[in-house]
């Protein structure tokens, strides 16, 4: 707007008072945006890896795989890893004289072929038998930061503190959809870990909301950047402890012929 005045027509100003008025109007609302956005990543479904309590109602206070709750391939994936010894993020007897390394994404589809489609004979031919220990890696390869790689790999980790991981993880890939669609909230992680025979939902929670998986997880990614690793699944053999070497062509899913030659090598040599 133009007011006139002596010597014609003039810019309106507004008086210094004004202006530092509107400043601190201008200051309040941008801190109330930032604190907003804050608040919602902390306490969303899923946001920054983080699960509510609206995630986990109605889900019951133990995991079940015959709960009217349960995902799809609960009960099979129950069933696979029963009475195999774990702790943390390892799979088999402490004894066992060759050790298998796998790491994945949550959202990957080719670790969900693997997991699904391979690691079941793994597991009951070389694993179970207390031949083979397995190491899992849980790595954000898909995604930056803020992607469900990052978040959603933190409730897998966090089923480790109660020996459940490995139950986790292949409910999840049973059910795994799309990635980069936004399927992997709080809600649906919830869900998968209240298919989980024994795993308390609560302490679950907890576990995934607080630093510890995150800070699992950053060694991870240091782990796969100092193996120059180019994709998941990547599976490493060799003897416990040792030195492993990666199974297949590296960036492509290993076949079940590869990681076997590669497990009958190593216990071979062993």
């Amino acid at each position: 707007m133009r007011s006139k005045g002596v010597g014609g027509a003039r810019t309106r100003q507004a008086s210094p008072r004004a202006l530092a008025i509107a400043g601190v109007v201008v200051a309040l609302a941008l801190i109330a945006i930032v604190l907003g956005v804050v608040l919602t990543k902390g306490s969303g479904s899923g946001g920054g890896g983080t699960v509510s309590a609206s995630d986990v109602q109605g889900l019951g206070t133990t995991g079940s795989a015959t709960s009217p709750s349960a995902l799809q391939g609960a009960t099979e994936a129950n069933d696979l890893f029963k009475g195999i010894p774990q702790k943390g993020l390892m799979l088999g007897s402490p004894s066992a004289k060759v050790e298998m390394e796998m790491f994945i994404d949550v959202q990957c589809p080719f670790c969900q072929d693997y997991e699904t489609t391979k690691l079941p004979t793994i597991v009951q031919k070389y694993i179970r038998t207390g031949k083979v220990q397995l190491q899992l890696r849980p790595w954000a390869f898909i995604g930056g930061k803020g992607s469900q790689s990052f978040s959603g790999r933190l409730g897998l980790i966090a089923a480790t503190f109660q020996s459940k991981g490995f139950e986790y993880a292949k409910v999840l890939y049973d059910n795994q959809r799309t990635e980069n669609t936004g399927w992997l909230d709080g809600r649906m992680m919830a869900s998968i870990a209240a298919s989980v025979n024994g795993l308390n939902l609560e302490q679950w929670r907890a576990d995934t909301n607080s630093s510890a998986p995150q800070q699992i997880a950053d060694r991870v990614d240091k782990l796969a950047t100092k193996l120059s690793l180019v994709g998941t699944p990547s599976v490493l053999v060799g003897p416990t402890g040792g030195k492993l070497s990666a199974v297949g062509t590296p960036g492509q899913e290993p076949t079940l012929q590869e990681t076997e030659q590669a497990l009958d090598g190593a216990l071979a040599s062993s």
